[in-house]
């Protein structure tokens, strides 16, 4: 395993991370399952495992799992998204932020968090805000670096400036979608992560299950009958699919490792999440550590996809307020009317 280090923290971390959204009884995973899945990818020299308050019980999942190998790893988890109906539990507020921190120490069983990160962005909070609680964390040794996730370039730019002007830790690293289906951070996102020296760690490497090679044109399968029916049936990524199966093919390749491989290629990208929910999934995984692409067979994916530019739009995808509420995209009807 060839390890890579983490933007400029000096941590140095595994090309390939565990993700652990899919380890939460509620999909389906028995513990004792999830905890067998984790020491597998540790012993293939897996060291760095990602998962979030969000999800479910992961966090207790992962935290019974880590016991006697914590030291040995490099553990990831994220805050921000709603845990529950309070209003004021979820978000980037310094009110929840250190509350948060507390419940996820708990939760894993450990009395530090390696890198700690924004799960999305908070457009009710000042980012000036978030950076100070952050901060304190990190003199307090509970948090040993910060990141966040699904940032625009520009707020990335502005999280950066506002850390240098109050004198605050700037985030150490960013977590966004990227595949063979989604390359659009390859335009300005992933340039300005590494114009500032950031870590990255990327999920979605699959396409969420298109690019496991079994999902095809008029097909059916277990995917779609899982409920993941409109992302599954996008016209424009299933043509695109069509044409990756042939080219993995004759690069003798599994697709999911032509998958795995082609994102940890760039420059700019740390670690790629293996998102395994089964043990089979992960062996599949597993065997693919060691593949890396060839000139020729990048040129062919730049053919099919070019570079920065998406296929379709993953359904968890970050949609900014701006994009997502109309109220932000159009002028009131009176001014209208006088337009």
């Amino acid at each position: 395993m060839q390890y890579r280090t983490l933007g400029r923290t000096g941590i140095k971390v595994s090309p390939y991370a565990l993700g652990t959204l899919m380890f939460a009884t509620t999909m389906g995973n028995a513990p004792e399952d999830s905890a067998r899945i984790i020491h597998k990818a540790l012993d293939a020299g897996i060291n760095f495992v990602d998962t979030a308050d969000a999800y479910g019980d992961s966090e207790e999942i992962v935290g019974k799992a880590l016991e006697g190998r914590r030291d040995d790893v490099v553990l990831a988890t994220k805050f921000g998204r709603p845990t529950g109906q309070d209003p004021n539990h979820q978000g980037a507020s310094r009110r929840w932020i250190v509350t948060a921190v507390e419940n996820s120490l708990r939760r894993l069983r450990t009395d530090h968090i390696d890198l700690y990160q924004l799960h999305r962005p908070d457009p009710g909070t000042t980012i000036d805000e978030t950076l100070a609680a952050l901060d304190d964390l990190l003199r307090s040794g509970k948090v040993r670096a910060i990141g966040a996730s699904q940032t625009p370039a520009s707020d990335i730019v502005e999280a950066q400036w506002v850390a240098s002007r109050r004198g605050l830790t700037a985030f150490h690293t960013e977590q966004l979608a990227y595949s063979l289906l989604n390359r659009g951070i390859e335009r300005e996102i992933l340039p300005t992560i590494q114009r500032f020296d950031m870590g990255t760690l990327v999920w979605g490497p699959l396409g969420q299950g298109l690019l496991t090679g079994r999902v095809r044109r008029g097909e059916p399968n277990d995917l779609r009958r899982a409920g993941l029916v409109r992302h599954l049936t996008d016209e424009r990524r299933l043509d695109v699919v069509e044409q990756l199966i042939p080219l993995a093919e004759e690069a003798g390749l599994p697709m999911t490792h032509l998958a795995m491989a082609f994102t940890i290629t760039h420059p700019g990208v740390t670690s790629a999440l293996l998102g395994a929910r089964t043990m089979q999934h992960l062996d599949d995984l597993l065997a693919g550590l060691d593949v890396t692409l060839t000139d020729e067979v990048l040129d062919r994916i730049d053919e099919i996809v070019p570079p920065g530019t998406d296929v379709g739009t993953l359904d968890q995808a970050f949609q900014p307020p701006a994009v997502e509420q109309p109220v932000l995209r159009r002028r009131p009807a009176g001014e209208r009317a006088a337009a």
